[in-house]
């Protein structure tokens, strides 16, 4: 009798949980009733047959974070939950995490300076407005103009600046200029002058990093020739401001960073709070190169791309 309640309650069980089927379904195929098919699955897990474990996927977030944070010494770390694996999953909820760690940080008096790029833009349309005074918002690198993508740049400033009740400070020049010269000319400019320097001010610096191939936005719009194109592809593993940098968030070649309007990845690393917002498998190397390099001393970023950067 024993062995047949014991038979009966391991096939019931795995009606019931392998093959998803409600206890009505179990009890209709097998003719008994649906008060039975209750106490077979009771008497399952009794004995053991069923066991039942249950993964805290946010659990598992702190430890990664914890774990980032001693690996590449860093001063905070937000892990973040995404559901999938894919590129627009996890760009909504690194940047929904972005926005709420703003919110919990920016305070009054502070001078916050962002990047371009679609994941920045994505934080500042996230942040809720905020009742803080005598904040500033500048945008930290030339805009990238003759391109729908510019929206990444000088909207991004205008959006985070109205949901900090303030005046946006952009930089309208191109981000790459055709030699360093022209560049320093430009540089001269009071209005330039003043805004770069808002820039080397701000106390807290918002940007993520871009990556290095033939289709990224800045080998698209001019900038660059074949010749330096070959170069970045062959030692640049991103870049943060349009500033590329190598695996060990060193700069990869001097010529082309000196015609590039942006703070100085140097400045990046003096920040009170220099916040990286990255996350994604083609984003891993160039990650990896910006925390070496110690340009960000805050990380927020998902789990998938968590556990590629602790391998």
């Amino acid at each position: 009798m024993d062995n047949t309640k014991q038979e009966l309650s391991v096939e019931v069980a795995r009606l019931y949980y392998q093959s998803d089927y409600s206890q009505q379904q179990i009890a209709s195929q097998l003719g008994i009733s649906r008060s039975t098919i209750s106490r077979l699955l009771k008497y399952a897990k009794e004995k053991g047959y069923v066991t039942i474990n249950i993964v805290d996927p946010f659990a598992d977030l702190d430890k990664l974070a914890y774990r980032l944070k001693e690996k590449y010494e860093l001063n905070d770390v937000r892990v973040v939950f995404s559901p999938k694996n894919d590129y627009a999953s996890i760009i909504e909820y690194v940047s929904q995490q972005a926005a709420k760690y703003l919110e919990e940080t920016v305070k009054s008096g502070d001078v916050i300076g962002i990047s371009a790029g679609r994941t920045i833009h994505e934080v500042a349309k996230k942040v809720t407005p905020q009742n803080v005074k005598g904040i500033e918002v500048v945008q930290l690198q030339g805009s990238i103009i003759h391109s729908e993508a510019s929206i990444y740049t000088t909207e991004t400033v205008s959006i985070l600046a109205k949901n900090f009740q303030t005046v946006p400070r952009y930089l309208p020049l191109p981000v790459i200029f055709d030699n360093s010269n022209i560049k320093q000319m430009v540089e001269k400019d009071s209005h330039i002058k003043s805004t770069l320097e808002i820039g080397i001010q701000a106390n807290i610096a918002i940007f993520t990093v871009g990556i290095v191939e033939d289709k990224s936005l800045l080998f698209q719009l001019g900038y660059l020739n074949e010749k330096e194109k070959t170069i970045l592809k062959q030692k640049s593993v991103g870049d943060i401001c349009s500033h590329f940098f190598d695996e060990n968030g060193e700069i990869c070649d001097k010529e082309i960073d000196e015609r590039t309007i942006a703070i100085s990845l140097d400045t990046l690393k003096e920040k009170e709070k220099s916040i990286l917002v990255a996350g994604g498998e083609h984003k891993v190397e160039a990650i990896k190169g910006a925390l070496k390099g110690k340009i960000a001393n805050v990380l927020i970023t998902d789990q998938y791309t968590a556990k590629q950067l602790l391998e």
